[in-house]
Parts: structure tokens; C-alpha cells; sequence
């Protein structure tokens, strides 16, 4: 299949769901699932840029799985990212191919300190790229978008001291993913015929989205799998909720 045989959405976001099943089913400890999790990663990176899917979007983690993950799994996972994100950032690919890079969620507040100091510099040295867009969600809920843009615009009535009209395009402006665009297709793996969404994932910029259940865990939705569900997509008949 030629990548002009089929519509290529402009952005894809990943729910990358299993890790943690994928490796009790193997016997393995959580943090090997999580490990298996971030090499498929990379070979979804380097297969949605190849087919030219120019925004690619992980939620790597959320609050909860922050705060509530038993501490050694934690420890574990932050390792993972500080591995992941040193690869990724020494990648020649990264540059060759102008990938912006952006982190988004409360991770400066819940990660240890020399990790959010890689991932800011990972940001900082990406910056002005503007080929493809790759983001990750960390530490990311969606409930704490939407709330954290509701006390902006409170704040901003507060101080102009006077009432202003709330549009599309305000309440969008005060979001932590305000620059992201909206999503054109949506997959969440492990569903095992639960498909579901997840603390209002990326709720503004998903809701005209297209989604894509797998019963898949991640480590195990390979490359090929992920043009499986490119070519689906193409397939699909957008109205918009019309």
C-alpha cells in the first residue's frame, strides 16, 4: 500500500494501554511492560512520520498513575523516561525531520528534579522545529485541563473586573494543550471489549475525533498494526456530528 492510496490524518493520539497487563501475563515485573511500552513507542514515531502524519500525540502517564503507582514501579518508570527521552533527544532523526517536541501535564510538579530538567531541556533544544509535532501527555488529566481553564478565565473576569463573554476560542486558549489541534483520529490499546475513554482525555481537541478500539496490549501493537489503523481511518466517513 502506496501512502497516497489513503487519507492521512493530520493528528493521532495514543492511549498506550497494557503495559502493566502485558507484563503480568508474561510473568514479568511492571516496569519491564512499561520498558516493552516505550520501544513500541519509538517504532510508532518513526512510522507515523514515515507515512507523514505530521502530529503524533502519547499519554505517557496520568496524574493518578503518578501519585497512586506503588513507589518502586514509580522509580522504575521515571528511569524509563529518563532513558527514552536521552535517546530521543540524541536521535539524528529528531533533527533531520525538524520534530517539535512538547511536554504537557503537571510533570514539572510531580517528577523528580533532574528528570523535569531533561525534559525541559528535550523541549528547549526542539523548540523551533516545525516539520512534525511530537507530544507527550505526562502526568496528564484531562478533568484538570478543563478546571485549570476555568479558573484562568475566572481569574481574568477577576481582574478586569467585569463580565466578558466566554467563546470557543477563549475557553481554548486557556487550556495546558491549547496549541495542540484537534484530533483526527483517536487509538486506545488493551481495551479487552472495554473501550473506553479516560479522565476526559484530551476532551476539547477529541470531540470530533474518529477512535480506534484494539484489544491489543501496547507492546504488542506493533508498527504494521498502527497502518492497519491509518488505512481503517481512510475509510471512515467524517460528518462531524452532522
Amino acid at each position: 500500500m502506496t501512502e497516497d492510496r489513503f487519507i492521512i490524518p493530520d493528528h493521532v493520539a495514543i492511549i498506550p494501554d497494557g503495559n502493566r497487563r502485558w507484563a503480568k501475563r508474561k510473568s514479568l515485573k511492571p516496569h519491564e511492560g512499561h520498558d516493552a511500552g516505550a520501544q513500541i513507542t519509538e517504532d510508532l514515531i518513526k512510522e507515523a512520520f514515515n507515512i507523514g502524519i505530521r502530529h503524533l500525540t502519547f499519554w505517557g502517564s496520568s496524574r493518578d498513575n503518578i501519585q497512586k503507582r506503588p513507589l518502586i514501579e514509580k522509580r522504575a518508570l521515571f528511569n524509563i523516561y529518563k532513558q527514552y527521552f536521552k535517546k530521543l533527544i540524541e536521535s539524528d532523526e529528531v533533527y533531520e525531520k525538524k520534530v517539535h517536541i512538547n511536554i504537557i501535564g503537571k510533570w514539572k510538579e510531580q517528577f523528580p528534579k533532574n528528570l523535569a530538567d531533561m525534559l525541559s531541556e528535550t523541549v528547549e533544544k526542539t523548540k523551533h522545529h516545525s516539520k512534525y509535532f511530537l507530544t507527550f501527555l505526562l502526568a496528564y488529566n484531562g478533568d484538570d485541563d478543563i478546571i485549570l481553564a476555568a479558573q484562568k478565565l475566572v481569574e481574568k473576569a477577576h481582574l478586569l473586573k467585569k463580565r466578558f463573554k466566554v467563546t470557543k476560542s477563549e475557553l481554548r486558549s486557556q487550556l495546558m494543550t491549547s496549541l495542540l489541534p484537534n484530533v483526527d483520529l483517536l487509538i486506545r490499546t488493551g481495551v479487552e471489549s472495554d473501550p473506553h475513554n479516560s479522565t476526559g482525555f484530551l476532551m476539547w481537541q477529541t470531540r470530533n475525533a474518529q477512535y480506534y478500539f484494539s484489544d491489543l496490549m501496547f507492546p504488542d501493537f506493533s508498527a504494521s498494526e498502527f497502518r492497519k489503523v491509518v488505512e481503517d481511518f481512510s475509510k471512515r466517513a467524517r460528518r462531524f456530528g452532522n
